[in-house]
């Protein structure tokens, strides 16, 4: 639907759900993040969701939207996500292979206005049938995940689900897109203006973020979103010494500038 309402034109797909549907991350995920490629106050996003319904309902399914302004929810991760992110829930009731009454919810979240310095990368999907998406490169995804692992308030809102992506891009080589990431955070009011950001940089404020983090909430968090039992007997290992003293030290980064 939103390939359809040519919605890729004006935005790219990034997060989570994007690391599983276009470069197979092993995890689950709940939410379908999108920035803007360009800053858009005035965007109509009521165009792009009637396009979801209708492409929704051609498959079976009674759908509704919700949409909810950012600034009226709970300010606890409000350094994090800005005032300006529009959150729209799509509910869908549908009888295939669910319980009856099952009812799905779906949220899409819209940066309107991203911070400079991404790339975009074009990828291919099959399925429902075959379409374009419009995407980040791994390595400004890597950028995206990083800061919220840097700049998410950790003791009110630990995400698991970060650290597990961590470990992916580690594991897969991807670099960290430095550029990207500086101006994230100095958008988001996490680093100064006039200071350098270098791989040593980035391996300090982990290691500070990494003494906040209780592991054991963060397995707790990651777990649900795992698909087999392998996967959660690889939490065993998660511990301070594992990520301070080991992963962080693996990070590779670039920057594009």
């Amino acid at each position: 639907g939103l390939w359809r309402s040519k919605f890729y034109e004006k935005a790219v797909f990034y997060g989570g759900s994007a690391l599983r549907i276009l470069h197979k991350l092993d995890r689950f995920s709940e939410n379908l993040d999108f920035s803007l490629i360009q800053p858009e106050n005035t965007l109509d996003i009521k165009k792009y969701l009637g396009a979801v319904k209708s492409e929704l309902e051609l498959w079976g399914f009674e759908v509704s939207t919700e949409e909810k302004n950012k600034k009226n929810e709970s300010t606890i991760d409000s350094a994090f996500i800005k005032a300006n992110t529009l959150i729209h829930l799509l509910k869908i009731d549908s009888n295939l292979k669910t319980h009856k009454n099952a009812v799905m919810k779906i949220k899409l979240e819209i940066d309107q206005e991203p911070a400079i310095g991404f790339v975009n990368d074009l990828k291919y999907h099959l399925h429902p049938i075959p379409f374009t998406i419009k995407t980040m490169t791994l390595p400004c995804l890597f950028a995206g995940k990083m800061h919220a692992l840097l700049c998410r308030t950790v003791r009110t809102n630990i995400k698991g689900r970060d650290w597990y992506d961590l470990i992916w891009f580690v594991k897969n080589n991807i670099p960290c897109e430095l550029y990207y990431l500086r101006n994230k955070m100095v958008q988001t009011g996490h680093f100064d203006l006039l200071e350098v950001l270098d791989k040593e940089k980035v391996v300090e404020l982990l290691s500070e973020k990494i003494k906040e983090v209780d592991f054991s909430l963060a397995k707790r968090d990651v777990e649900p979103f795992l698909k087999n039992s392998r996967q959660k007997d690889e939490l065993n290992l998660w511990s301070d010494a594992f990520f301070n003293d080991y992963l962080i030290q693996e990070i590779d980064v670039q920057t594009s500038h």
